[in-house]
């Protein structure tokens, strides 16, 4: 037998030897300080929950019902009725009884604020199923968004060819269309299969008057009394989530507003130079969007050219007025007043508005009138929607929106990368339902009427420590020969924030070699100035020394919802779908 065909053998040998994972020292020495004679009883348990777990409120009977809810595991043998052995707890440890995000908490940030109040789960383009340029348009991406939990869907709405209907597509590009009831039918029927807070459909607008009156009708005949019209030309205040349960809402700019729009708007909106900092080591670079073809240099310079034609839309044939009917319909009034940047943040106490961004202009615009935006988004809504030139449906770092208080971050949903990860771990907050209070300090004036400076430099108010004990379930989850041919993976994991730029942080563990169990036993301190922003990150790779590093699971936790305590952490694929049985055992300590 040859050195090369003994080696493949000897690597095959390797592949298959499976073991169980086994609990780490720090578990077995948890174990051996709260139990008895080899058996954690009730009693011990309660304790435990109170002084590790932090579960202050635990009893005996919490305790009780932990240790029924494991007898499926068939863990328990006669000798166990004392009470947990070391399995046992293990077990326990690892189960989804033991999550980082309590899920009886449920909804519990109060519901009856005015809409201004709250981070929304915000969608761009929501009918691509694809890149911006040439992916089709279908009701499909819709449904899957609502599904998750999205509460405001985007819908560009166009003639179709014969001008008699109307399509939703994204405008002077390859994108081929899809009907406009279509979207609607599809909004109707998953709008609240995730959340029964309201749904906002933001409409961008090119149609004539005819048409106008067209989907007005299309609008009341499909939502009929779930629509809420509010009754009057603008709201003094905007209604609160709990009021507009299970109702349908329109947004998009009053007729007129097209014409004065095109007088006002703003030049140069080129790309930022990105600056050097440490920003790219932290957050790492972007997982690629939704792969839908190679787009060539030419086409790029042809849909920049298409984004700038965009701006100059069907202006020409509105009349004036617009259709009666279809104002009627518009809760939230957007558009961009007359007089630059000062008039667009005016605050005004009779009415409130809807004033739209691209994540450039909010850049920009934060340099200089950081305060002015957070005092405008305490009563008014700010959405902020992707660049032109995303054309591969990729995403910004959401906290350029959150830290000014912006209640519409809007994102591209059909694809993925870590700027979404972010998004969807900000959201599992409150519930899921897709409404997230935004903190006091964005809500509240301080004395002498000032507001939060994005710009100030703060100091630190709490520590997250976090230890990385293990990980299991990729054995069950992926082929033998998924990470490696030969071998088992070599797993590290990535742990830190995603938060205002003085939290943001991304630190590593070592690579584990040869182990589809692997044990790190390693901790780390996360200072953070402002925890209510911050998004836990979590991601295990496997270490390739000739390629790209495999994927091997990620997750985004809210921070201020983050269970302390020992926790079993379950991973999400690329597109946010948890796996069967991937998890991570860790623990979370705020210092």
């Amino acid at each position: 037998m040859s050195k090369q065909t003994y080696r493949v053998c000897f690597c095959f040998r390797r592949r298959f030897r499976l073991r169980a994972s086994e609990a780490p020292p720090e578990i077995k020495s948890l174990f051996d300080r709260y139990s008895e004679n080899g058996f954690m009883t009730a009693a011990h348990l309660q304790r435990f929950l109170i002084d590790v777990q932090k579960e202050h409120k635990a009893t005996e009977d919490d305790a009780h019902a932990i240790i029924d809810g494991l007898k499926h595991l068939n863990i328990f043998h006669r000798t166990d009725r004392r009470g947990l052995a070391l399995d046992g707890f293990f077990k326990y440890l690892f189960s989804d009884q033991n999550q980082p995000l309590s899920p009886s908490l449920g909804i519990h940030h109060d519901m009856t604020a005015p809409l201004s109040h709250y981070f929304i789960f915000t969608g761009h383009n929501s009918y691509l199923t694809g890149n911006q340029l040439s992916s089709d348009c279908s009701d499909v991406p819709i449904m899957h968004a609502l599904q998750r939990g999205v509460r405001v869907i985007e819908l560009d709405i166009w003639p179709d060819p014969s001008k008699d209907d109307v399509h939703v597509l994204h405008g002077r590009t390859l994108t081929s269309p899809v009907e406009l009831s279509k979207c609607l039918r599809c909004i109707k029927e998953y709008a609240f299969s995730a959340s029964e807070y309201p749904v906002v459909i933001t409409l961008e607008d090119h149609l004539t008057p005819d048409l106008q009156a067209k989907v007005a009708e299309m609008v009341t005949q499909t939502f009929g009394e779930i629509l809420f019209s509010p009754g009057t030309e603008c709201l003094k205040e905007f209604p609160s989530p709990e009021s507009l349960k299970r109702r349908i809402i329109i947004s998009t700019k009053p007729p007129k507003e097209y014409l004065e729009a095109k007088e006002v708007k703003e030049k140069g909106d080129e790309p930022l130079k990105s600056k050097a900092s440490g920003d790219e080591e932290a957050w790492g670079k972007e997982v690629p969007g939704l792969k839908c073809g190679t787009l060539a240099d030419d086409k790029n310079i042809v849909y920049e050219k298409l984004i700038e034609e965009e701006d100059h839309d069907e202006a020409d044939k509105l009349h004036h007025n617009g259709a009666p009917e279809y104002r009627r319909l518009i809760a939230i009034h957007a558009g961009k007043p007359k007089g630059g940047i000062d008039e667009c943040l005016k605050v005004d106490p009779d009415k409130v508005r809807r004033l739209s961004l691209s994540e450039q202009e909010l850049e920009k615009i934060s340099a200089t009138h950081g305060k002015e935006i957070v005092r405008f988004t305490q009563r008014n809504i700010l959405r902020v929607y992707p660049k032109g030139t995303r054309i591969d449906s990729s995403n910004y770092n959401p906290l350029i929106g959150w830290v000014h208080g912006a209640q519409m971050v809007a994102f591209n949903m059909q694809g993925y990368g870590r700027s979404l990860w972010v998004m969807q771990g900000m959201f599992k907050a409150n519930g899921g339902c897709g409404y997230v209070k935004k903190p006091d300090f964005l809500l509240k004036p301080f004395p002498n009427n000032e507001v939060f400076d994005p710009k100030a430099k703060l100091t630190v108010k709490t520590t997250l420590k976090v230890t990385v004990y293990m990980g299991e379930g990729w054995s069950n989850d992926f082929k033998p020969t998924h990470f490696d041919q030969f071998s088992p993976p070599d797993f590290y994991a990535r742990v830190g924030i995603a938060g205002v730029p003085a939290d943001t942080v991304m630190k590593r563990t070592k690579a584990i070699e040869d182990n589809w169990f692997p044990t790190w036993n390693e901790t780390f301190e996360l200072p953070l100035t402002v925890p209510e922003l911050a998004v836990l990150r979590i991601e295990v790779h496997e270490y390739d020394m000739s390629e790209k590093d495999d994927f091997g699971g990620q997750t985004c936790l809210p921070v201020p919802e983050l269970r302390s305590g020992i926790r079993a952490v379950s991973l999400h694929d690329r597109m946010g779908e948890k796996y069967n049985s991937v998890k991570l055992l860790m623990r979370f300590e705020f210092l």
